[in-house]
């Protein structure tokens, strides 16, 4: 699941993959705004066919989080 989440996440940040883990924090490793975000849970939900209510963004500040969250959804890699 991470080289794909590192694919989509290159792709919507505008970021090298290289610069991209587990722990990479979306605002303070990737300089990413709340619209930035907005955009990539798009992406998310789209690419792994679930939805990311708004008030779960708050919890989800690493790449980490994020894999961890899609998996207890029930999201396989």
């Amino acid at each position: 699941m991470l080289e794909k989440m590192k694919e989509i996440i290159a792709e919507q940040l505008s970021v090298d993959e290289s610069e991209i883990a587990l722990e990479t924090s979306f605002k303070d490793d990737l300089g990413a705004d709340s619209l930035d975000l907005f955009e990539l849970v798009m992406a998310l939900e789209e690419e792994y066919d679930v939805e990311i209510p708004s008030d779960d963004l708050t919890e989800l500040n690493t790449v980490e989080d994020v894999i961890n969250y899609l998996k207890n959804k029930g999201v396989e890699d």
